[in-house]
């Protein structure tokens, strides 16, 4: 491309052409463009604020420009193994400049910019190579993992210390690294790229064979381009001054919370930090409201299903308990039922740890341990605030369930969650934690149990093949377990394409399983009986269970065999 220096005007003109264009191609609200406008002043630019703000994402800044522009997208694959041109061009240069040189030949240097906009530089590299310099735009994350790469010798970031003693001269070192422009782009960056992946988690971690950063998305997780070692000290920094931590504390776990703003709208992030043998690891798990369909088809429920619970919620008291392991949707699960039962004349008070969602019409307590605010103190406050449901984010302990089970009694609908690994095993569970069995068989109206299984990518899955005989096989024993038709025309695979990055799946869905009270269930819990009786006797009774509601996924190509298999044990059709 030709290089020439716009004057201002053009710059500014060009700025408000991509305003608009994202306004109305991309959907960044006004107000976000607004809020942008008061932060930049008079001497920053808007597009550049608007990611520094994190109201809109690198890989959209770079999409936008690319179509307003008209330059191409750099692809990660033409980002080269070795420096190019490094006898002329300097890494120091190259860093502040955000310009990465991809290849070069007798002529022409194809580089890959940050800013479209930053002409000059484009010059000075004319001027130092004598080639004519053509570009591709990159997200800044790309070219700063590039440049640490590619330039270690001219890293700007000291090198990490150890988890030991932090001295007053460490403390200012780690606020400057924590307030540095290219830590607050990287973990930006970092955190809009899990949103981008619609992931439910990031992890950092740090040990002797260098950093690491996954993202778990629908469920596994994945291995990104980890930071550098000299850049992930200011990366744990930041997050610690974002979640309003001990920024010089590295020997203990810490806790916290951030409210971050990315493309446009509000996400949640509970952020737990651990010191690890090398260095220092940082969970942060993603609660972003706006991906999260709070009804009960969405998330997979079938209408047999739907129709059960409908019923158990419509009871004027009792307890429903959602269980399952850690990260099985319970939660979400149990403010899409609250949400079916909040009506102008009910009184709905929640107490959870966190408040992952706010629900109109419900009064939601945040437990808060370090002021004495917990479940059971909460649980003893809102009995006094006349309410009509009272929702339980966990039952952890005898003192929390024993309250409940008093509110169930005393006229009021309780909804909780509760680790156990089947919905017959909260019994037994709850009877251990020091519930009476009399009373527990007069509270209790249903448990439902459930599972995440990953759906099938729709744009690469295919059908299954029919001489696959061990699968077929597999599926006949399935559908004979779980008195459901075989019908295989509907069986998919999974293949993996760009869309689901390989993996053939894409998003998640709930496989359930729901039990409710009967006299024989009731006469099992006064007699104290185990798990395995009540599923036992909850099988003789019912159809449901957590193998049939995943082949029901699996007969109508929502997810795959193995998947299925995987979440349930499986052992049954070994």
């Amino acid at each position: 491309m030709n290089i020439q220096v716009p004057i201002k005007g053009s710059i500014e003109r060009r700025i408000e052409t991509l305003l608009e264009e994202l306004v109305g191609s991309y959907s960044l609200p006004e107000a976000s463009v607004e809020r942008a406008r008061r932060a930049a002043g008079t001497d920053a630019r808007i597009d550049k604020v608007l990611v520094k703000l994190g109201l809109l994402d690198e890989r959209t800044f770079v999409k936008a420009w690319s179509s307003i522009a008209g330059i191409p997208q750099a692809d990660l694959t033409q980002f080269p193994s070795q420096p190019v041109l490094a006898e002329l061009l300097t890494g120091r240069f190259l860093k502040t400049s955000e310009v990465l040189p991809l290849f070069s030949d007798e002529t022409m240097l194809k580089v890959a910019v940050a800013d479209p906009l930053d002409e000059y530089s484009l010059a000075a590299i004319r001027s130092r190579t004598g080639l004519r310099v053509e570009c591709a735009l990159a997200p800044t994350s790309d070219l700063r993992d590039a440049f640490d790469r590619l330039y270690p010798a001219d890293a700007v970031v000291p090198d990490p210390k150890t988890n030991a003693d932090v001295a007053a001269s460490d403390l200012t070192r780690l606020k400057d690294l924590a307030t540095d422009a290219p830590a607050i782009l990287l973990v930006n960056s970092i955190i809009a790229r899990a949103v981008e992946l619609q992931a439910s988690d990031i992890h950092l971690s740090s040990g002797r064979s260098g950093t690491r950063l996954r993202y778990r998305v629908d469920g596994v997780l994945r291995d990104e381009e980890p930071p550098s070692t000299t850049a992930y000290d200011s990366i744990i920094s930041r997050v610690k001054v974002l979640a309003e931590l001990d920024i010089t504390e590295r020997r203990l776990p810490q806790d916290g919370r951030i409210r971050f703003g990315v493309a446009g709208r509000e996400i949640d992030l509970r952020i737990a930090t651990m010191p690890h043998l090398e260095g220092e690891g940082a969970v942060l798990r993603i609660l972003d409201r706006s991906a999260v369909k709070l009804d009960l088809p969405s998330l997979g429920f079938t209408p047999e299903i739907e129709q059960e619970l409908a019923q158990v919620l419509s009871e004027p008291h009792g307890i429903f308990l959602v269980t399952g392991p850690t990260g099985s949707g319970k939660t979400t699960t149990l403010y899409a039922a609250l949400r079916r039962i909040v009506k102008p004349e009910r009184n709905v008070v929640s107490v959870e740890d966190p408040v992952e969602y706010q629900l109109d019409g419900v009064a939601q307590i945040q437990v808060q341990r370090k002021i004495g605010l917990n479940f059971p103190t909460a649980l003893r406050a809102i009995l006094r605030q006349d309410p009509d449901v009272i929702m339980i984010g966990d039952i952890r302990d005898s003192e929390t369930a024993q309250i409940a089970n008093q509110a169930a009694l005393t006229g009021h609908f309780v909804l909780a969650t509760l680790h156990t690994n089947s919905a017959a095993a909260s019994l037994p569970r709850l009877i251990d934690m020091g519930l009476e069995p009399y009373l527990l068989s007069s509270t209790i109206r249903g448990v439902l149990s459930q599972r995440l299984i990953r759906r099938l990518c729709q744009a690469c899955s295919r059908p299954l093949p029919h001489g696959n005989d061990s699968t077929h096989e597999q599926l006949s024993g399935l559908a004979t377990l779980t008195s459901l038709p075989l019908t295989t025309d509907r069986v998919r695979e999974p293949v993996g394409c760009v869309q689901c990055r390989g993996s053939g799946y894409k998003g998640r869905i709930a496989i359930t399983e729901l039990i409710t009270t009967n006299d024989d269930l009731r006469r099992a819990i006064l007699r104290r009986a185990d798990a395995s009786e009540i599923e036992m006797l909850y099988r003789t009774n019912t159809q449901s269970s957590l193998l049939k509601s995943g082949a029901e996924k699996v007969f109508a190509g929502l997810s795959s065999l193995t998947e299925v298999l995987h979440a349930t044990g499986g052992g049954a059709l070994q």
